[in-house]
């Protein structure tokens, strides 16, 4: 089936396709050898990020229940 559809996708254009066996394709070979990069040295790196998002909601939270109180006593 794969075959079918390439061969209707090529039909439209004329163009040739040839074989080349492997080791006398080296533009492919080339491609596909993995370059050998020699690994990059990283630093230790500590970060630390307070956030007074729990604040904010501990407060919003005991305003609520104050709110929430008071209009059960009336």
């Amino acid at each position: 089936m794969r075959q079918r559809r390439w061969i209707e996708l090529f039909s439209d254009y004329d163009c040739d396709i040839r074989y080349h066996p492997g080791k006398a394709n080296v533009v492919a070979a080339a491609l596909s050898r993995k370059e050998r990069a020699e690994p990059r040295r990283v630093r230790t790196m500590s970060m630390t990020i307070h956030s007074s998002i729990k604040a904010k909601i501990l407060e919003a939270q005991s305003e609520a229940s104050k709110n929430t109180n008071t209009s059960k006593e009336m």
